[in-house]
């Protein structure tokens, strides 16, 4: 079976966890500092996908399905 991301993508994503570590990751637009594991990993992703490295297209937005819950009466 083929990988899904290649090694150099894997690279990108070490390199943000570093940064992470170290208190220097910050993100985007706000540049606030980044302090989750999970949105670091997305950030050596977006930066592998940037560079054309074998990355994965992005999934559509995943914010959560709010329930309808009924009310008692």
């Amino acid at each position: 079976m083929a990988r899904k991301y290649s090694k150099s993508a894997g690279n990108y994503v070490r390199k943000a966890m570093k940064k992470r570590k170290s208190g220097k990751l910050r993100s985007g637009r706000s540049g606030k500092k980044v302090k989750s594991r999970k949105q670091a990993i997305a950030i050596g992703l977006s930066e592998a996908r940037r560079k054309g490295k074998k990355v994965p297209k992005k999934g559509k937005s995943r914010s959560r399905k709010r329930r309808s819950r009924k009310k008692k009466t």
